[in-house]
């Protein structure tokens, strides 16, 4: 079956399909899916917040894969998504491309290059903590542990030591990004997919992290940095790669982001760096409205004072354009968190459609609510330049 091709909000598009798979991309929640009026046999089909590729398969077989385009370019997503893993360890020219295509080639492709690059120079090697059973003491024993499993028995030991080895985080998680990129069926070029099997040669004997376990954490040095930008590539990769079940058997498998998160993730660790250092910034803040505290909000930025005082908040929305703006929801739910944490302004932030810049002073209630608006189809240092100016609005030097 042809694949899907669509573009992030865009227009419906007309597709063959059979009920089966038509309903199994409907329950999908990738895209909306619906009978078209007067074409049995065909499906209206728009794509919605997620970019990337996926394949939906229906519970009694039967596959179609799904293509979504960003309505940004793919350098400008990849941006937004490496400056939220790092902002300080990543540069809009870590993305430049040949070639504008669609996403998991483009992902892939940097990738491989990046990977193949440091590894051409050897696998990095450390020390990791080791736990085992061994018949030689060596490091310490682990007491618990010896007296739990033998009972009072001098052999076997179980033995805690330092060992050097190529095992280690840095290593695992190029590997994994490989293995993922690997079992992606649609999307990875030929030249690049051979790429990729020539690293997981290379990092033969290393151990992938297992699906479903916390994200391994690594932290930059200089025993390390030559492989920093493989690893933010690498943190991209596992975060894109997914294969979700939905209700009633529909499996969801490909390379996709969230563009709602994506922009959200973006403005707030954006802002956080903005914003003055005598102070803290809370992300996803746990808040109440109502002094018995059972009426939970979560807004996604709360400046602090030193002392702790609110002195700013802020939320993303990554809206679709309408004809006639941004919804009033967002405004009532700003003024809830002005209300509960004692603010006059309060910060929605907005990518940039067909609504401009707005303040609306609440009656009776002298909260003014500002709308900002940013522009995402710009070259990173202007849209940093924006975010800069954004922070001095919320938190006036």
């Amino acid at each position: 079956m042809m694949p899907i091709t669509l573009v992030e909000h865009g227009p419906a598009v007309s597709h063959p399909l059979d009920d089966a798979l038509g309903r199994a991309l409907a329950a999908s929640r990738l895209v909306s899916a619906a009978p078209e009026a007067g074409r049995p046999g065909h499906w209206q089909i728009r794509a919605k917040g997620k970019v990337g590729v996926a394949t939906v398969t229906a519970p009694a077989g039967g596959a179609v894969t799904v293509w979504i385009r960003p309505k940004v370019p793919i350098a400008r997503l990849l941006f937004l998504l490496g400056y939220a893993l790092n902002p300080r360890g990543w540069r809009d020219e870590d993305v430049a491309l040949d070639t504008d295509d669609e996403l998991l080639p483009v992902m892939a492709r940097l990738f491989e290059r990046q990977a193949e690059r440091v590894l051409r120079q050897g696998l990095l090697r450390g020390y990791r903590i080791a736990e085992e059973t061994s018949t030689l003491v060596r490091g310490r024993i682990r007491e618990a542990d010896q007296l739990r499993r033998h009972h009072g028995r001098l052999v076997p030991v179980e033995i805690v030591h330092d060992e050097y080895t190529s095992d280690i985080t840095e290593n695992r998680l190029l590997l994994t990004a490989t293995e993922r990129l690997l079992r992606l069926s649609h999307g990875v070029p030929a030249d690049v997919r051979g790429g990729l099997l020539r690293l997981r040669t290379r990092l033969a004997g290393i151990a992938p992290i297992k699906r479903g376990h916390e994200p391994l954490v690594w932290r930059l040095n200089r025993l390390n940095a030559r492989y920093q930008h493989a690893l933010r590539l690498a943190e991209i990769v596992l975060d894109g790669c997914s294969v979700e079940q939905r209700p009633g058997g529909v499996t969801v498998s490909g390379f996709l982001f969230d563009m709602y998160k994506v922009f959200e993730d973006f403005v707030t660790i954006a802002l956080r760096e903005a914003l003055p250092g005598d102070g803290h910034c809370e992300l996803q803040s746990n808040q109440h409205l109502d002094e018995r505290r059972e009426i939970r909000m979560i807004p996604d930025l709360v400046h602090h004072a030193v002392d702790g005082t609110p002195l700013a908040v802020a939320d993303a929305k990554y809206k679709v354009e309408r004809p006639k703006g941004y919804p009033d929801a967002d405004l009532y739910q700003m003024l809830a968190y002005c209300t509960a944490l004692n603010l006059r302004d309060g910060h929605l932030i907005y990518a940039k459609g067909n609504a401009p810049h707005a303040a609306h002073r609440v009656r009776h209630a002298r909260i003014t609510i500002h709308q900002h608006t940013l522009e995402l189809n710009q070259p990173a240092a202007d849209l940093l330049t924006e975010i800069q100016a954004l922070a001095q609005r919320l938190v006036p030097g």
